[in-house]
């Protein structure tokens, strides 16, 4: 299984011909492209997961792997390829692509600073911080900073609402072999900004909550209930009955 060019038609050419990584070039003067073979064992190893006659449910899972690859953003041919090892028309891989926000069509920077914008981290200054991000990095929402470092954009909630405001950044810095994709919680305009200075260092600062009196998602300041093992609920004494 050899990745190939995705076919072009005239009202897509200039798209395609545009986007084309050498991830999706099998071959280059007649030579297999830098990186090919390595995909093509990942994208074996995932299609092992399902049944044979269920190619299309890797579906994710081959659209993750190829925008991780091709530096967090999916072009037309890499869905075009997705389409081609799946067995299904392009349209349906189109569908999926577009219906999930975690799914870039547009390129985006090495580290991907997304904000969350959902109502409990917009009440706790999620727009405070997506503003401190802009400014700082001086471009618009969804925009690339000139040195391809950084681009900051909005998802909907997290998950993790009980450590509004947050907001996640998707490293692909080092490929997908690095990738990684954390959360940085309890954050403050000032705090996303150290963050985003020690990435530009190349620095890993440490995920998950940044409020120094919080464990985890637990409250600030320790528990105050259930401080001790809860009793066991009542049961009927069933080998009486």
């Amino acid at each position: 299984m050899i990745p190939r060019k995705a076919s072009v038609s005239p009202t897509n050419s200039h798209c395609v011909l545009k986007t084309i990584s050498p991830l999706y070039d099998a071959e280059v003067n007649g030579q297999l492209s830098t990186g090919v073979m390595p995909l093509v064992s990942v994208v074996k190893e995932l299609l092992t997961h399902y049944p044979s006659n269920y190619k299309q449910s890797a579906v994710i899972p081959l659209l993750d792997l190829a925008q991780q690859q091709h530096g967090g953003w999916l072009p037309v041919s890499a869905m075009n390829e997705v389409a081609r090892i799946v067995e299904v028309a392009p349209i349906r891989v189109y569908e999926v692509a577009t219906f999930y926000s975690m799914f870039n069509r547009t390129k985006v920077g090495k580290y991907h600073l997304l904000v969350c914008g959902t109502t409990p981290c917009m009440i706790r200054g999620s727009r405070d911080i997506e503003e401190a991000l802009l400014k700082h990095l001086g471009v618009k929402r969804n925009e690339v900073t000139k040195d391809g470092l950084f681009s900051v954009g909005e998802m909907e909630c997290m998950g993790c609402c009980v450590n509004a405001p947050m907001i996640t950044v998707a490293d692909y810095s080092n490929g997908s072999e690095g990738y990684t994709y954390n959360y940085f919680e309890d954050v403050t305009p000032k705090q996303v900004v150290e963050i985003v200075e020690k990435l530009r260092k190349g620095e890993k600062p440490p995920h998950g909550t940044q409020n120094p009196n919080r464990i985890r998602c637990g409250p600030e300041g320790g528990n105050t209930t259930l401080l001790s093992e809860p009793k066991p609920p009542q049961c009927r004494d069933l080998d009486a009955c």
